[in-house]
């Protein structure tokens, strides 16, 4: 229930947007890609046909591969038709002969193996074949060459209980994924994925030895892929970037004639419209007023930070204001801490909401709610310089737009909304680095919501000078929203 909130296929007006937006993407991928590399597009009956025309004028055309995933019972087999039994997979490379392919097999079937009837001196089996004696032995370590044609790699449809599902909808199973980076790839070659969904190309990448990144614009779908591979035995360290520009591109497309000051206050007016805020003018970060509030728009750019927040303080003070409702997309780890500080001696009230991404869809028109950044209240123990944490309380003040009954009803206590949570123990105010973490998996949904700092290094300790350090909690929810928490503690 919660993939179908978020995602959004990019169907808006059909299927030329979906084909523009397939087009512009296939040809920054073409770019991305070496001299001697693959790309492989699974497509079904509703656009491959289209697809393999854009392709056809963007790439070398290598395969038109044959998957398989015939279920010939259920609710097909009523349809007035030949049973729909595949999808296809389109191979193309960057160069029409450099490229890098690695033969794949299958073991041989056994009838094939039957007929190695007979037996030599050396007790070898063998069949006389046109060219001479065919050995067993051999056949075997060779196994049968894969052709286009893939009956081999069962899908979720026919196998919809197997071990590796999680189940998402749009999973590929992993075994259809090795053979695709066995084939076209060697050890530390990159591998990409720009719609990564569950994560299954990188879990694939990543056992097979391959470099790998990964995107996705679902925020669910880079949290579903982050827990999978974190279950990977040994996993390589990696990290996860918000890169979230789509906000840019989406604003300065809508108001494509204007200047870029002009799409700049565009932006900021349509913002102060969906808060239900009026618009004023003469100030350089105050941009309106709603109730007894001045609003402030943050950026597209870049997250709202500390120094912008007291950048806010001053200009208000100016202006004799003494609350101010900050709106942004993204927000400095840490900074509602420090704002919480502020606002018991500053003599301006600041409150931080979050832009709702739904401000990008028309048919949210004046149904829109900005919502506080979530509340996690935690407690700290410090002891023989081992630290300990424990979530105490935390609360998503948006839940009152989650409308799916069917989500909600699963919902019995504050934890059940908390999906993973993390922890830098030595937060150096740059990257945060995972240092512990807990999540929620399949095969184990109940959460720990104690951590401490020994059960990152085990049987060592984690501070071992004195000194006063910072620890950076953050919890991500099962929306796939981030709430961090900063502390400060003080190591004797």
């Amino acid at each position: 229930m919660i993939e179908e909130v978020a995602y959004r296929d990019t169907w808006g007006k059909g299927m030329d947007s979906y084909l523009q937006m397939m087009f512009e993407r296939l040809v920054l991928m073409r770019d991305l890609l070496a001299g001697n590399g693959s790309i492989y597009v699974h497509l079904d009956w509703h656009v491959g046909h289209y697809m393999k025309i854009i392709l056809d004028d963007l790439l070398y055309f290598q395969r038109e591969i044959i998957w398989d995933i015939s279920v010939l019972s259920g609710f097909k087999t009523i349809a007035k038709n030949w049973i729909r039994g595949h999808d296809t997979i389109l191979f193309y490379t960057k160069n029409e002969n450099d490229v890098v392919f690695n033969k794949q097999s299958i073991p041989h079937r056994e009838e094939y193996i039957r007929r190695f009837n007979k037996t030599d001196e050396n007790g070898r089996r063998y069949f006389d074949g046109r060219g001479g004696k065919r050995y067993l032995d051999e056949a075997v370590e060779k196994g049968k060459a894969v052709g286009d044609v893939w009956s081999d790699i069962m899908s979720f449809q026919q196998i919809p209980t197997a071990q590796e599902r999680l189940p998402y909808d749009t999973q590929k199973p992993e075994a259809l994924l090795e053979r695709i980076i066995n084939a076209s790839s060697n050890d530390n070659d990159m591998v990409a994925d720009f719609f990564c969904g569950s994560g299954t190309t990188g879990a694939v990448a990543e056992k097979l030895g391959r470099r790998w990144i990964l995107t996705d614009l679902s925020r669910f779908a880079i949290q579903t892929t982050r827990k999978r591979l974190l279950q990977i035995e040994n996993c390589s360290p990696f990290i996860v970037q918000n890169l979230g520009k789509y906000e840019r591109q989406y604003w300065y497309s809508a108001f494509g004639s204007e200047s870029a000051e002009g799409k700049r206050k565009a932006y900021q007016e349509t913002i102060l419209k969906f808060y239900r805020a009026e618009p004023v003018k003469g100030y350089h970060y105050i941009h309106g007023t709603k109730g007894k509030s001045v609003v402030s728009v943050g950026e597209l750019d870049v997250p709202i930070t500390l120094d912008q927040v007291d950048d806010i303080i001053k200009e208000c003070i100016k202006a004799k204001q003494d609350r101010v409702d900050i709106l942004g997309w993204e927000f400095e780890m840490g900074l509602d801490v420090e704002v919480e500080n502020r606002n018991k001696t500053s003599p301006i009230k600041v409150r931080l909401l979050r832009i709702p991404k739904e401000v990008m869809d028309p048919k949210y028109a004046g149904k829109i709610e900005f919502y506080d950044l979530g509340a996690l209240e935690i407690e700290t123990g410090i002891k023989d310089r081992n630290v300990e944490i424990v979530i105490n309380s935390f609360y998503i003040p948006h839940l009152e737009l989650v409308k799916e009954e069917e989500v909600r009803a699963k919902i019995k206590h504050w934890q059940d909304y908390i999906d993973y949570w993390a922890i830098d123990w030595n937060y150096r105010d740059d990257t945060f680095h995972n240092e512990w973490q807990e999540f929620r998996t399949r095969k184990n949904p109940k959460l720990k919501l104690r951590a401490t700092s020994e059960e990152s290094t085990p049987g060592t300790k984690y501070y071992n000078e004195a000194g006063e350090y910072k620890i950076l909690i953050k919890v991500i929810d099962i929306f796939g929203n981030d709430t961090t928490r900063l502390l400060e503690v003080k190591i004797k």
